[in-house]
């Protein structure tokens, strides 16, 4: 067994990983497929993304609920809904749109209704489809968080790069999403379907 991370590399500047151990089976129809190591840069790239992004998104949760009492989840459902027609999305699109499960936004949505700041109604072209709606007081409570949490994002991610590098980002991050919500990624036919509605 290996003694450290399997995605991990050799510290050594461009070194590539040492032979492997051939696994059980190596060299007949069943053996697994080889394993392709991260270079070392690889691995340093990696691994900023991961603490970059883990780190980024604690300090705005943070930072949001220290300013609005509201997750992150909670406030790009307001935002989403304030940016679609009429403040409406049906519940499908949003779970989507959010990349969130189905059951997860209903729990979200269902605490966001009790306080009154969204509602869900039937869906007038499909009598089971559920719409989820931004309430004026909904709009409000966006309102009143939405520039605390751009000063957020602006502190700790947009006006620590510089221009070049806030775009490289945006356009490697677009392809990972284009690729996370192609066919190559999509769940089973049925997979949590969960209670949000069509």
């Amino acid at each position: 067994m290996p003694s450290r991370s399997p995605i991990a590399e050799r510290s050594t500047a461009g070194a590539a990983p040492g032979p492997q151990p051939a696994p059980p089976g190596a060299g007949t129809p069943d053996a697994p497929p080889e394993v392709r190591w991260l270079s070392a840069t690889q691995q340093e790239h990696w691994r900023a993304f991961r603490d970059g992004t883990a780190l980024l998104f604690d300090v705005l949760a943070r930072e949001l609920d220290d300013t609005s009492g509201m997750s992150l989840g909670e406030y790009e459902v307001l935002v989403r809904l304030s940016e679609s027609p009429g403040r409406t999305l049906r519940m499908s699109e949003l779970a989507d749109d959010l990349a969130h499960s189905r059951s997860r936004l209903t729990h979200t949505v269902a605490r966001m209704e009790r306080d009154g700041i969204v509602r869900r109604e039937p869906a007038l072209d499909d009598a089971r489809g559920v719409n989820c709606v931004l309430t004026e007081r909904g709009w409000g409570v966006l309102v009143a968080a939405a520039p605390g949490h751009v000063a957020s994002v602006r502190a700790h991610l947009v006006d620590v790069l510089d221009d070049e590098q806030l775009a490289a980002l945006g356009v490697a991050m677009q392809v990972v999403v284009d690729h996370l919500r192609g066919p190559a990624c999509a769940p089973p036919a049925g997979d949590d379907a969960g209670p949000a509605g069509p």
